[in-house]
């Protein structure tokens, strides 16, 4: 599909309403890296990859999606989006009317081959009142989407004022050293107090939280062709080792094992 045809297919699916068709599906690739400012839409959207890697930010905080998730956004809720390089992906519309039985809060989802299956024959449809047969197999979308289980490695972020400006200087610069004591005193707040609502409102203490946002900045630079060691350095380890550990303990495999089974070249 040329990219002006998809562009015409994203602005008619992004329109649909009713139950006929309930939800539209498109397909394609892009050479260049793309990048969507904060935006909404009346319909629901799931998005997800082919090939590539997207990051993705929502009010609740930001994931990062390999080839292996899709990310779930309700309708009216406010989203961005941003591509590493290269990247085949898809998206499904979901018209507000058939979004009842589906989550109210965007979520990450596992990519399921049935999921992935059906929405790649979805996208070779026009857009228009669905055949009987066309109609199982957005049922089967539908079903998928309302049945998986959310993955829960996001990077929430906090509510607080003062804590949101230390988790935005972390996330611009994520191998910035300074200790809590440090943070607590560039934001005005109490250690104590910073450790404690750190993990009343992401659930995260303050380190753990720390070494998400490197981790899912790690994703980024491996989707850019940087160097384990590189990448190590410029999240602010001492040494590759120390990146590497922290990775396996996380993901079970290491950086190279882990580029080579979700981020398959175009």
């Amino acid at each position: 599909m040329t990219l002006q045809r998809l562009n015409q297919k994203i602005a008619q699916a992004s329109l649909i309403s009713g139950d006929d068709p309930p939800l539209v599906a498109l397909a394609g690739r892009q050479a260049d890296a793309r990048e969507s400012g904060p935006h909404h839409h009346a319909t629901g959207q799931l998005i997800g990859l082919l090939s590539g890697l997207l990051s993705v930010r929502t009010r609740m905080g930001a994931w990062v999606l390999p080839t292996t998730r899709a990310v779930w956004i309700p309708p009216s809720h406010l989203h961005a989006a941003r591509s590493h390089g290269p990247f085949e992906g898809w998206a499904v519309y979901v018209a507000a009317e058939a979004c009842g039985g589906l989550p109210r809060q965007p979520q990450v989802i596992e990519m399921t081959a049935l999921l992935r299956e059906a929405v790649l024959r979805a996208a070779e449809w026009d857009i228009g009142p669905l055949r009987p047969d066309q109609k199982r197999v957005a049922g089967v979308i539908l079903d998928e989407i309302g049945a998986s289980a959310a993955d829960t490695f996001m990077l929430p972020m906090p509510q607080d004022v003062r804590l949101q400006r230390i988790a935005g200087a972390l996330v611009e610069r994520p191998d910035d050293a300074r200790t809590l004591e440090q943070w607590a005193q560039w934001a005005h707040l109490a250690p104590r107090t910073l450790s404690r609502r750190f993990v009343d409102e992401t659930g995260l203490s303050f380190t753990a939280w720390r070494q998400r946002a490197r981790l899912l900045r790690a994703l980024e630079l491996l989707a850019a062709g940087e160097s384990v060691t590189a990448i190590a350095l410029e999240l602010g380890y001492d040494n590759a080792s120390a990146f590497i550990a922290l990775f396996r303990r996380t993901f079970g495999v290491t950086p190279g094992r882990y580029l080579a089974a979700n981020l398959p070249r175009i």
